[in-house]
């Protein structure tokens, strides 16, 4: 027997195939709204209700989506935002981004003309909104290579 070539294996090709929703999900904002992202003792005079509204009217006009969560982790970069690739994105090599500072008006629509662009992998984002964006915390970067 020739060693040399290659066995045929009985098991299939470890190809990732998306399957249902998969398939079709948009563009995702993750909004930090925990320990101090969206406080307004902590960070006075921004609205926060507001930026949440503005990227939920986007996102309803655009077909991406926006999600709060509880504390992303890099509390002294807050407002913190998640912009997560769409199915298409993610297959032509977009990534998550984290934005961080976002705590004016300009940054929100930065964020969300990019996402109704395509967003990571589709469009590219703002020159001006790059310089905001941040690492994401270890243990994030950690859970998202399981």
């Amino acid at each position: 027997m020739d060693h040399a070539s290659p066995m045929p294996s009985a098991l299939p090709s470890p190809r990732r195939t998306l399957i249902g929703a998969a398939q079709q999900r948009p563009c995702t904002l993750v909004v930090c709204r925990g320990c101090c992202c969206g406080d307004a003792r902590k960070h006075p005079g921004y609205d926060h209700a507001w930026q949440l509204d503005r990227l939920r009217a986007a996102a309803a006009e655009h077909c991406f989506q926006v999600r709060t969560t509880d504390c992303l982790g890099p509390c002294d970069q807050a407002n913190v935002i998640v912009v997560q690739p769409s199915a298409a994105g993610r297959r032509a090599g977009g990534r998550a981004t984290w934005v961080g500072f976002a705590m004016d008006d300009d940054c929100t629509e930065e964020v969300a003309g990019w996402a109704a662009a395509g967003g990571p992998g589709i469009a590219e984002p703002p020159v001006t909104l790059e310089l905001q964006f941040i690492q994401p915390p270890r243990d994030a970067r950690v859970r998202s290579r399981r």
